[in-house]
């Protein structure tokens, strides 16, 4: 396949994924017509950020901006993709219209999983979500968290940095699941150190009616706060994809270069990758990244493109604590500190697996990024 029997691609998505995705298509030598499609009306932003530094930014809303886009597509931003015909290479858009491509990039990623349709329970998944809760919480209302992953942890300690009484319900400890067990007990201290309340519990659902909303625990005990912040999981955006054969247990399977099909790639939240243990969703930012560039090199150049290489980079700052980590979590038992020790002070430690793969972990520890990967390979 040749990028001169190319001459249009479309890419539907303006996250992360879709961006990158972009970029590389130019990179790689598609010189033909490219139009990028998404249903947010901003450009592309920095989704970590929002619930990390923008919470904390005072009058500063810049902690989120990108270096502007150097690909030159047309951009159709606040714009919906509502069907895909793959036979006829159309994909449909919410006002009616059909964009005609040779190639296509799906990148619509996921949304917030949701306990219930009442409008008293805030999600946190784009910019304008990120505004609207700084904006409730410069008044220091009373805040409840439902989730003890990463963004639940990182909302909870934005919002107690801001002045407010927060309680966070988990199920089991919090980040014990994602970090395992000896990095999740650190969290916890700090966390409960800083004044956050929290409740481990079996399970949790949201009751009530609208304005009168509280979390139900499976002992029966109600939990109510100003504000109900929930964090439990993602949805992949592939309702827009019924029909065509593409989707398989919600998300969209991928080979090891991105492709769905030939002239199809798909890249980011809603793609799922090949992985020992099967196809397998990777959520994360970076992994985004690395997916969108060898999807794009991969419609381009086809079988000459190289494969993803997947090495996962995972990060999160919460509660005075910041961890950066490559390879994959959790780590399993107690880890090798090669500088620091135990107690949250600065560190590097890792953890090697009898598969013959390992993870290096700096926590507050100013590691330059391939130092870190490095030492991953080291320990493997």
């Amino acid at each position: 396949m040749s990028a001169g029997r190319v001459r249009r691609i479309v890419v539907v998505g303006n996250g992360i994924a879709g961006l990158t995705a972009a970029d590389t298509l130019r990179q790689a030598g598609f010189d033909g017509e490219l139009t990028l499609v998404g249903d947010e009306p901003h450009p592309a932003y920095s989704r970590p950020a929002l619930s990390k530094s923008l919470l904390l930014d005072g009058e500063d809303t810049s902690s989120h901006t990108l270096p502007p886009a150097c690909h030159g597509a047309t951009e159709l931003l606040g714009v919906r993709a509502t069907g895909l015909d793959p036979d006829r290479r159309l994909v449909t858009l919410g006002h009616g219209a059909a964009l005609p491509y040779d190639r296509l990039v799906l990148a619509t990623g996921s949304r917030a999983r949701r306990l219930s349709t009442l409008p008293d329970e805030v999600t946190l998944r784009g910019l304008d979500d990120a505004l609207a809760l700084r904006r409730r919480l410069a008044h220091r209302p009373s805040v409840l968290v439902v989730g003890g992953g990463p963004l639940g942890m990182e909302v909870a300690s934005g919002c107690l940095a801001t002045g407010c009484r927060v309680t966070l319900v988990s199920q089991g400890v919090p980040l014990a699941a994602q970090l395992g067990a000896h990095l999740a007990g650190v969290f916890a201290t700090a966390a409960r150190d800083q004044g956050l309340t929290v409740v481990e519990t079996g399970r949790a659902r949201v009751d009530g009616r609208a304005g009168d909303a509280r979390v139900v625990l499976d002992d029966g005990t109600a939990l109510q706060a100003e504000i109900l912040f929930t964090a439990v999981g993602d949805v992949p955006n592939t309702e827009w994809l019924a029909g065509t054969g593409l989707v398989v247990n919600g998300a969209v399977p991928v080979d090891s270069r991105g492709l769905a099909r030939p002239d199809i790639a798909a890249a980011g939240d809603l793609a799922a990758l090949p992985t020992p243990q099967g196809p397998r969703r990777i959520p994360l930012w970076s992994s985004a990244i690395g997916q969108a560039g060898a999807a794009a090199r991969a419609l381009v150049h086809g079988e000459d493109a190289p494969p993803h290489a997947s090495e996962p980079y995972f990060w999160t700052e919460q509660f005075g604590l910041a961890l950066k980590a490559v390879g994959h979590l959790p780590g399993a038992g107690e880890p090798v500190y090669v500088r620091g020790e135990p107690g949250g002070g600065p560190a590097l430690m890792t953890w090697s697996r009898e598969d013959g793969t390992a993870t290096a972990v700096a926590l507050n520890h100013r590691i330059p990024l391939p130092r870190l990967r490095r030492m991953a390979r080291a320990a493997a």
